[in-house]
């Protein structure tokens, strides 16, 4: 009766998020990129319909993080970056259980657990993101299965690469406060060797989009689109050098007028 029990159990936690592990199958390429407009011309109401449903856990907020980062996206669609989109990871627009919640909202309820390896896990919807996984979390396979994805996100090249130097996803240094010891955690799941000297990479914020001919994200747009999520400091010392540039090329262009004028 027991056994019968717990497998019941298992079996009624991966149903549960089967209609998200269906449209992951679907619509998400073996290299992580996603199929936005597919999606968005024939699969926006499964997914409706799958966030309006009330679940928790590690494993159901996982889901949750991704299928709303998705649905953002396809509301925005075609977009050639999140950072292209309005307030993307601060406006509390996502129902999780009843709750109005933002993607960050969300993310520091996952972080709050204290499982480094969900940074593996959750997908902002860029190529520097890691894998976004082609199944559903579930509450019965959780561990195995963050294990499976860090290895994966450490083992692609194009985005962690070990050798002489460590080259690793910003992430890590985004998120140093939660790695205790980076080192070992590097070495658990990759071939970084603790000592090893650790360079962190550019963030590349282009849409994880499957169409080929998706237009890239250049670097001083991100710049100019996040803007906003600088410390009050960054965007005042920022504002004060564009006032102080304004004022000397405007002393500049009256000096060289006035000269001109002159004769000299």
């Amino acid at each position: 009766m027991r056994l019968f029990f717990f497998t019941a159990l298992a079996a009624f936690a991966q149903s549960d998020h089967a209609a998200w592990d269906a449209l992951l199958k679907k619509y998400v390429t073996t290299e992580s990129r996603v199929h936005y407009a597919q999606w968005k011309t024939d699969g926006v109401k499964e997914l409706d319909a799958y966030l309006a449903q009330q679940r928790s856990g590690k494993a159901a907020l996982i889901n949750a993080y991704n299928a709303h980062m998705i649905r953002w996206i396809l509301t925005n669609y075609p977009t050639s970056s999140v950072f292209r989109t309005s307030d993307p990871f601060r406006e509390p627009r996502n129902q999780v259980n009843g709750r109005a919640m933002s993607l960050d909202d969300i993310e520091t309820e996952l972080r709050n657990m204290g499982d480094p390896r969900i940074h593996a896990a959750l997908v902002c919807a860029a190529r520097s993101c890691p894998p976004l996984r082609r199944e559903a979390y579930t509450d019965d396979k959780i561990d195995a299965q963050l294990d499976d994805n860090t290895r994966q996100w450490l083992g692609n090249p194009k985005l962690n690469a070990f050798g002489e130097t460590s080259s690793i996803s910003p992430i890590f240094e985004w998120y140093a406060g939660d790695f205790s010891d980076l080192h070992a955690f590097l070495a658990r799941y990759s071939s970084h060797r603790p000592g090893t000297k650790i360079e962190y990479r550019t963030y590349d914020w282009s849409l994880n989009d499957s169409d080929p001919n998706a237009p890239s994200y250049p670097q001083w747009l991100f710049y100019i689109d996040s803007f906003g999520y600088q410390p009050v400091w960054v965007r005042a010392s920022a504002a004060a050098l564009v006032l102080l540039g304004a004022y000397g090329l405007k002393r500049h262009l009256m000096t060289s007028t006035q000269s001109a004028l002159d004769g000299g």
